[in-house]
């Protein structure tokens, strides 16, 4: 939600649409904790699963405007735990 709130009024203050990039708001964030989770996915994830899991995978989620990301983030969750309604067999 805040990804949006900075995006739509970085569009209005500049009168044309303005998205920030998951990875550009990362690294002006805390830009060691991205270094380090590239280091872990080369380390670790590319060890087991291949050398191509940075470069096209990590890479495109990093272009994906940070709203947009989150917000898919956060509706899994909501999907997740959400109370299941269990209905009755017998009538």
């Amino acid at each position: 939600m805040v990804g949006l709130v900075v995006d739509g009024t970085k569009t209005i203050a500049a009168s044309s649409l303005t998205v920030t990039p998951l990875g550009q708001a990362w690294f002006s964030f805390d830009p060691g904790s991205l270094t380090a989770f590239q280091g872990f996915v080369a380390s670790h994830v590319e060890a087991y699963v291949g050398p191509w899991v940075w470069s096209p995978v990590v890479e495109f989620l990093l272009t994906l405007p940070i709203w947009f990301v989150l917000g898919g983030l956060g509706a899994f969750l909501l999907l997740v735990g959400r109370r299941r309604r269990y209905r009755s067999i017998a009538a």
